[in-house]
């Protein structure tokens, strides 16, 4: 913790000592130092700065880095009565699929027939073939590949996890085996930035597109300072 506290600091140098060029004396000598010695007196300062120096955002991407660690999955994790399951013998008929639409979520859990256990994930976008027929089951369009995560793992093991397998959806099961949420990359970071990344450009596989795309202007994909926080509760990844 106190080698991430002197990152942290490192990293907030540029504004802090904007805060003090136009506030504080101007000879460097007489600029006054202050290394806190503890958590708590580190988040004083934090909590004493303006806003015209730390946004609200910036406070809850710090404090959601700080607590980042020993945070849980379960503490950010999609509970289980709030999952969209489909069962793998459902039929992808005009209703299922407008139901699985309408819900906003890009990935879903396939239960087995019994809903005893998780057999595989769906993706809306292998749904937009035109090939697809209202007898066609679940199971035809799942992936069998399932990843887990346990509810008491930490953030940072959730996060290992996610760059160690590159999957972009978890369920979560306790240590019983028994499912309780899941988890996507997208609550994850998220949660970790304090908010919701936002960008309108869709042309990644594009290099000419890439090469033309002007500068993003500093801070832009940041909520406004006044906005709720987004609740990172998402399906999706």
């Amino acid at each position: 913790m106190q080698e991430f506290m002197k990152k942290l600091v490192k990293n907030l140098d540029p504004k802090l000592e904007h805060y003090r060029e136009t506030s504080g004396p101007k000879d460097e000598d007489e600029l006054p130092t202050y290394s806190p010695k503890t958590l708590e007196a580190f988040l004083q300062i934090i909590k004493n700065t303006p806003f015209s120096v730390l946004s609200r955002e910036d406070r809850a991407t710090i404090a959601s880095a700080i607590s980042f660690r020993d945070r849980k999955v379960s503490s950010i994790m999609l509970p289980k009565n709030k999952i969209t399951f489909v069962f793998e013998h459902d039929f992808l008929g005009p209703l299922m699929l407008d139901r699985l639409y309408q819900s906003g979520y890009s990935r879903f859990p396939v239960l087995s027939s019994d809903g005893r256990q998780v057999v595989g994930v769906i993706e809306t976008k292998k749904l937009n073939s035109l090939e697809i027929r209202a007898n066609d089951r679940a199971s035809s369009y799942m992936s069998k590949t399932v990843y887990y995560l346990r509810d008491d793992y930490t953030l940072e093991q959730a996060f290992a996890a996610f760059l160690r397998t590159n999957s972009f959806f978890y369920i979560v099961i306790n240590d019983q085996g028994q499912v309780v949420g899941l988890l996507t990359y997208k609550m994850l970071v998220t949660h970790l930035l304090g908010y919701e990344p936002k960008d309108d450009f869709s042309s990644d596989s594009n290099l000419a597109a890439v090469m033309k795309r002007g500068r993003t202007k500093e801070g832009a994909g940041k909520p406004e300072q006044n906005q709720q926080e987004p609740n990172d509760n998402s399906q999706t990844s």
